[in-house]
């Protein structure tokens, strides 16, 4: 499945192939909330790094985070230089994957049957996180990857 995307101001805008259309996993570690989080969490899909397409590669940064013994985090969190937009992030240590942001993504994305809050315990305290039989907690990250969980409920896009 073919997704596009794009910043605010339009700058920048991407398409890359997932097979994870299901935004389902909410994210509240410090991190993805201050950079991207309007809501106190950030929510990607999983795209297939090779078929990543950017229009406007002069007009993204990247911010790699500084850890708490000083060096760099892997993950490279593309955002517009111009407006800022959260665009997607890239690991190395995953190099075949790439993680756009849901609110990057310009076309309607499906709703999905159940959602993942994960990494509660970095929550910030003014966050109501959802509760409910469709609502799923963890304090850190669950074992099921993002590919685990649609494939296990028939969601993934061959």
């Amino acid at each position: 499945m073919l997704l596009e995307g794009s910043c605010h101001c339009r700058a920048v805008k991407f398409s890359v192939e997932i097979h994870t259309p299901q935004p389902y996993m909410r994210c509240y570690c410090s991190i993805c909330r201050k950079t991207a989080g309007g809501g106190g969490y950030a929510i990607n899909v999983m795209g297939d790094t090779a078929t990543l397409k950017v229009e406007g590669e002069d007009d993204v940064s990247v911010y790699r985070v500084k850890m708490a013994d000083g060096a760099k985090s892997p993950v490279r969190r593309h955002f517009c230089r111009h407006c800022g937009s959260a665009l997607w992030c890239f690991d190395p240590r995953w190099e075949h994957w790439v993680y756009p942001f849901a609110s990057a993504i310009d076309p309607p994305l499906p709703k999905p049957p159940k959602r993942v809050h994960l990494l509660l315990n970095s929550a910030a305290s003014w966050v109501q996180v959802p509760e409910g039989p469709d609502e799923i907690h963890f304090d850190e990250y669950p074992e099921e990857s993002i590919e685990d969980w649609h494939k296990h409920r028939g969601l993934w896009v061959g």
